[in-house]
């Protein structure tokens, strides 16, 4: 019994030391990665205590640790509010009207951009469509404001040939397909890079042996460029599956008005709006807060786990 439990202490202590071998060797490693993990922790991991005021009723005198139990009332509240049940229904909506409309475009591109032989006329198209990344939301949405509002380009140019005005920003059911276009053509050349990136670590070979054996453009895009990037697509899937309920709060917040409030006032606009007029109630609002983080972690377990279904290698 004794050689036994020797034997696994010495297992468990060559373990550490090779572990320990592995990160001293690759040290440097470590050290650039310290940043990033030093953000983390201060920024992500660290304010997380913050969701305890879910359960609680802020007191600013005692602090959120002193701040009395209240247990899931701040829940019961928050659903039953009718405004905030209408953000976070606008939030999934939004969220997966983004993932059907959006996510498939860049890869779209990234393939297309990969057939042109050129390098040079390669890198202009990247950079015409990686340039609107960018421009601020805040920036953005004043030029969507001059174009499209009541008094704006679109509408004088339409008086001009004799129709009515169109108000797209307050018209409820134009404004999401307004959200999804503008976050298409601003963010279509930035999300391409990265698949632009795997097709690029191809072997130059397979393509010259699909030339040898006849097939044309669209073959080499289904039998050699999709199976090359196809993991890549999984991965990113998962995490744009995982951020699906942050929406773009900074598109929505620079483009909707209160006539559109019913389609696209989002959580985080929500929350915002009620902050600055309820600001004293925090734990309502990290209720809500906390109800959107927990559904984006089923989101991204649900997402890994259909992505192993079809046979790729998920984040765990």
């Amino acid at each position: 019994m004794e050689t036994t439990t020797n034997l696994v202490e010495h297992r468990q202590v060559r373990k550490r030391s090779n572990l320990w071998d592995r990160i001293t060797y690759h040290k440097y490693f470590y050290l650039m990665l310290l940043p990033i993990i030093t953000w983390y922790v201060i920024f992500c991991y660290i304010p997380m205590y913050g969701l305890s005021l879910a359960f609680k009723t802020y007191d600013f005198s005692k602090g959120i640790t002193g701040s009395p139990w209240i247990g899931i009332q701040n829940f019961r509240d928050i659903l039953n509010d009718s405004q905030y049940v209408n953000s976070l229904m606008n939030t999934i909506i939004i969220s997966f009207g983004k993932l059907i409309f959006h996510f498939p475009v860049p890869i779209l591109l990234a393939l297309l951009i990969n057939q042109i032989a050129r390098q040079k006329l390669k890198k202009i198209y990247q950079t015409i469509f990686t340039f609107p990344h960018f421009i601020s939301w805040v920036v953005l949405g004043g030029i969507i404001t001059n174009i499209l509002g009541s008094q704006g380009v679109f509408n004088q140019i339409m008086g001009l040939f004799g129709f009515e005005s169109m108000s797209i920003l307050t018209d409820p059911a134009l404004f999401r397909p307004l959200i999804y276009i503008t976050h298409i053509w601003k963010e279509i050349g930035w999300d391409s890079i990265i698949y632009l990136a795997a097709l690029a670590g191809i072997n130059p070979e397979l393509y010259e042996a699909a030339d040898m054996d006849g097939a044309n453009g669209l073959q080499k895009v289904l039998h050699v460029s999709w199976p090359g990037i196809k993991s890549t697509v999984a991965i990113l899937f998962i995490l744009t599956v995982g951020l699906m309920m942050n929406v773009s709060f900074d598109q929505i917040y620079n483009l909707y008005s209160a006539p559109v409030y019913i389609v696209g006032d989002t959580v985080d606009t929500y929350i915002l709006r009620t902050t600055m007029s309820v600001g004293s109630n925090f734990g309502l609002l990290a209720a809500a807060g906390f109800i959107k983080s927990v559904a984006s972690m089923f989101l991204l377990l649900f997402a890994n786990y259909v992505v192993k279904k079809f046979g790729e290698q998920g984040l765990f």
